[in-house]
């Protein structure tokens, strides 16, 4: 039987809705049945200013989606996003359950909830915590060769994770404006995670990428090694940065300079020239951001697969050219996942976050992968399914 999924991409100027069903086959994407866009109100960097303006943003857009997919939106899943999202790191251990020592499902979400607990507080103070993602484990001290230690022999245990979270009130905020809105918040996910779901291949999460989105007013990124998420970051700084330079540099109104910062020919005589540096320099500028963070991780120029643009501002003249000088990395603008998507025209790479909810709500995070997990213990529930992705 197939499902259908409803996700939400709140951004600081655009509400994007894309309606989903699953496909026959599980390894298969989602197919598309309907999208709604409208403009975001009472948003500043991710994050509400105005609830009820938010809100009518939010239902003007699902409303949209509703029309052209034919179905009642009752629930979504919603991507946050904004300054409000940030990383935390810990380490936490638990000891073998089993009196012969031997490892199993049951040992690894215990020592995942023992990472939490050893938390500094500063970490989490005033936010909460969106996912939950082991790294890498140890048994007795000796580091796991894999991402699996079930079946090995050891006393204890211990794994070192990482966290996404987010500040409360954000949260809040948002899923109330959704409500309002008339729709039941299913799950929040983080936006930049969400996006990998579409804008990123499995070969490039393998062997090393981060994959940056440029909103209008933030600069997000995650770093993926391994097929797993090793980092997250957002920068309050965006596309609208840009088209405040050339407003400021050519004298000109916002709404022309947003038109040249696309690649739009104008009827007055502005030096291109002119245009292309103050574009280089302000993006420049953001890639530096990127460029700092990647060498605080140990990552700069060290992953193979580059780094992948998506988001708005992705769709700027030479973006992809600039990452590449300034990161000294490969560089690419994402394209949506061919066949279901491109048939219902997603143009580009800003919809992958809502495209990429539904795949989440689809899969729970599966990507695809078929999991039995018929004999987990019900107590782990929704949790486990989300460590296994990250396991072999």
């Amino acid at each position: 039987m197939s499902k259908i999924v409803t996700g939400i991409d709140v951004g600081t100027y655009h509400v994007k809705v894309v309606i989903a069903e699953s496909a026959d086959d599980p390894r298969q994407p989602p197919r598309i049945l309907g999208t709604g866009y409208a403009e975001s109100r009472g948003m500043k960097q991710g994050y509400i200013l105005s609830h009820a303006e938010t809100s009518r943003s939010i239902a003007a857009a699902v409303a949209q989606a509703s029309k052209a997919a034919h179905v009642k939106v009752k629930k979504a899943y919603v991507a946050i996003g904004g300054i409000g999202l940030d990383e935390a790191f810990s380490r936490g251990e638990a000891v073998v359950e089993r009196g012969d020592s031997e490892i199993t499902e049951r040992d690894i979400p215990r020592a995942i909830a023992a990472s939490e607990k050893a938390l500094a507080p500063a970490a989490i103070l005033n936010k909460k915590i969106i996912h939950t993602i082991p790294l890498r484990f140890s048994v007795d001290g000796a580091r796991v060769m894999g991402r699996s230690a079930v079946g090995m022999k050891g006393m204890r245990i211990a794994t070192e994770t990482l966290f996404i979270t987010c500040l409360e009130r954000h949260v809040a905020d948002l899923v109330a404006a959704v409500e309002d809105a008339g729709v039941e918040v299913e799950d929040i996910v983080a936006a930049p995670l969400a996006a990998s779901f579409v804008a990123l291949t499995k070969m490039q999460k393998r062997v090393g990428c981060v994959l940056a989105n440029i909103g209008a007013e933030t600069l997000s990124i995650i770093v993926f090694e391994d097929t797993v998420p090793i980092s997250i970051k957002v920068f309050p700084t965006g596309s609208a940065n840009v088209t405040n330079d050339l407003a400021l540099g050519l004298r000109i109104a916002p709404e022309d300079a947003e038109q040249l910062k696309q690649g739009a020919v104008l009827g007055a005589p502005y030096p291109k020239k002119k245009i292309d540096d103050i574009i280089a320099k302000k993006v420049s500028e953001m890639l530096k951001l990127v460029e700092a963070h990647l060498k605080k991780i140990g990552k700069d120029e060290l992953l193979p697969a580059g780094i992948i643009l998506t988001g708005g501002g992705s769709l700027i003249q030479s973006v992809s050219d600039l990452a590449k000088a300034a990161l000294r990395l490969p560089a690419r603008t994402a394209a949506l996942a061919e066949g279901a998507a491109t048939k219902m025209q997603l143009k580009d790479g800003s919809w992958a976050v809502a495209y990429g909810l539904t795949i989440w709500g689809i899969t729970q995070g599966g990507d695809f992968e078929v999991r039995d997990e018929s004999n987990l213990s019900d107590i782990f529930g929704g949790a486990w399914r989300w460590f296994k992705k990250f396991l072999p």
